[in-house]
């Protein structure tokens, strides 16, 4: 029979050992915490219960038996009630609870008044393969209906109660609070099915060992602890314990001194461990800190964006307006609509209409620039000629060239009845984009622009070279994102944005089609090509 009792007697003290432990785990987290305190008080009357239930079940006097039993249940009385106390604490229910939290501690020092009494414990007798096992008296059984029962059902209400309506992290912290009280109060709850002469050994007093560690877990989960942090202070202070207990219980002064020598060794590499593990926690923490951090500093700046996009699309459209009429009028000047004009003031006007169409491009480039990144831009796609809109631009740029004194000259390779499915003004800004530029960064002509159609590819594909200042090997990589000019480029035109590429690049893509550059290096010219898929 003792070797049957045997397992139980040590459920009892594995049970003390982890509560213990993980009842100074939480309250060396933080003392000041009333949750903290409250479950380290809670997780001492488990530890006593559960040594005096293993001393009950190793005793071999009927007086002993007797007087552990009692003893154990002092602690079995107060266990239901600060739990009930740590759980209205935890859901923030104190003042709610206040009146039955005073009526439970005053019937609680009513019951420990009788707790040695026949009136709580009868007497211990044998049952089953247990030598000493106790009968109830009629104030045992009040506590078991009353706290035991009542109350401990009572709490696990409230706790489910304020799940549904509570935030997504208190539904996992009351998740593990749940858990580990069904399994802990249930798994204690066996023992007394021999109290009241039910056959039924308390196999379920294994389980008591989970009710510290998933309420336990619940605090520290909380408060963002992490979960292998957690299970590793855990073992290093079970180990510890044990070494404790077995060194206290020893039989022999050399078996005392062996687990108190390994206890002193232990103690200092449990430390540096766990400072190891925490260092690690710590770090992820802040790291995590930093990535919320910088979630929602990213989300401002998508806010802010967003605004700036907004004012620009509203300016633009304010501005394009007077740009047109301003260009239009002078345009209108300067072909003698209005009579003749003379050759100083001509002078002038062109300056006026050439500052006056930059501007109007780059209000166009930054209307264009706050569509596509607000993905509001649209396309028309219609069945057009590449052709049309090439020779339309060279004409629109022939005043520039002549005044730079540069040719442009159009090498036409795609027969008529080729097509493609294309938006005609977005397309126009690409080719105006690109022919535009090859002739504001060329010193010298001709600009060459070449159409082609690849019949095996089914692509129309458009050659703009010139004879400018070129590009560095390292800057073409660089060279369609949006903001982006080289040095070089800012020498030449520091009034320019670093959009017109950037915009060109997006138009062709949402065309499905694809734009290149190619450099033999610096002074050296370019070539841009635009390729088209045509219309099947």
């Amino acid at each position: 029979m003792a070797g049957l009792v045997g397992p139980f007697a040590l459920s009892g003290l594995i049970n003390g050992i982890f509560a213990l432990a993980f009842g100074l785990l939480v309250i060396f987290k933080n003392r000041k915490s009333r949750i903290n305190r409250l479950f380290f008080f809670m997780t001492v009357m488990v530890a006593f219960w559960s040594f005096c239930y293993w001393r009950w079940l190793l005793s071999t006097s009927h007086a002993d038996a007797l007087f552990w039993i009692r003893l154990l249940s002092v602690w079995s009385l107060l266990i239901p009630i600060y739990y009930f106390h740590w759980t209205v604490t935890l859901l923030d229910l104190n003042k709610a609870h206040r009146f039955l939290l005073r009526s439970v501690y005053v019937a609680a020092l009513f019951l420990l008044f009788f707790s040695f009494s026949k009136l709580f414990v009868t007497d211990v007798s044998p049952k089953l393969f247990f030598p000493f096992w106790p009968t109830p008296g009629i104030l045992y059984t009040f506590y078991l209906l009353t706290i035991y029962l009542g109350l401990v059902a009572y709490g696990l209400f409230l706790l489910l109660k304020n799940y549904r309506g509570a935030p997504m992290a208190k539904q996992g912290q009351i998740f593990y609070v749940v858990l580990g009280s069904l399994l802990g109060f249930g798994g204690g709850a066996t023992n007394f099915f021999l109290w009241y002469n039910v056959p039924i050994p308390p196999y379920g007093n294994f389980l008591v060992t989970l009710f510290p560690f998933f309420l336990g877990y619940a605090i520290l989960k909380h408060k963002l602890f992490d979960l292998r942090a957690v299970a590793t202070e855990l073992l290093i202070f079970s180990i510890w314990m044990f070494l404790l207990v077995r060194a206290l219980l020893a039989s022999t002064l050399l078996d005392r001194l062996l687990d108190l020598g390994l206890l002193s060794l232990l103690i200092p590499f449990g430390i540096l461990l766990l400072r190891s593990v925490l260092r690690e926690v710590e770090a992820r923490e802040k790291i995590e800190a930093m990535a919320v951090e910088l979630a929602v500093a990213n989300e401002e700046l998508k806010k802010l964006d967003a605004a700036k996009s907004e004012f620009i699309s509203i300016a633009g459209h304010q501005l394009r307006t007077p740009l047109t009429i301003i260009k239009g009028y002078t345009s209108m000047v300067l072909e003698g609509s209005f009579g003749k004009i003379e050759a100083a003031a001509r002078e002038a006007l062109h300056k006026v209409f050439i500052s006056t169409t930059t501007l109007a491009n780059l209000v166009s480039d930054l209307l264009d620039l706050s569509r596509i990144e607000s993905g509001k831009i649209r396309y028309e796609f219609k069945d057009i000629r590449v052709s049309d809109i090439v020779n339309g631009v060279i004409q629109e740029l022939e005043e520039t060239a002549r005044i730079k004194d540069i040719r442009v000259i159009l090498n036409d390779q795609v027969p008529p009845a080729v097509r493609a499915l294309a938006d005609f003004d977005k397309l126009h800004e690409v080719v105006i984009n690109l022919i535009d530029n090859a002739i504001k960064y060329s010193t010298e002509g001709p600009v060459e622009v070449g159409l082609k159609y690849d019949a095996a590819g089914k692509k129309i594909i458009l050659s703009v070279k010139d004879r400018g200042m070129g590009i560095k090997p390292e800057d073409i990589s660089k060279l369609f994102t949006k903001f982006m000019r080289s040095e070089d480029a800012k020498k030449i035109r520091p009034e320019g944005m670093g959009l017109g590429l950037y915009l060109a690049k997006k138009i062709v893509e949402d065309h499905k089609g694809r734009v290149s550059v190619k450099s033999p290096g610096l002074g050296q010219g370019s070539t841009f090509f635009v390729e088209i898929p045509t219309h099947a």
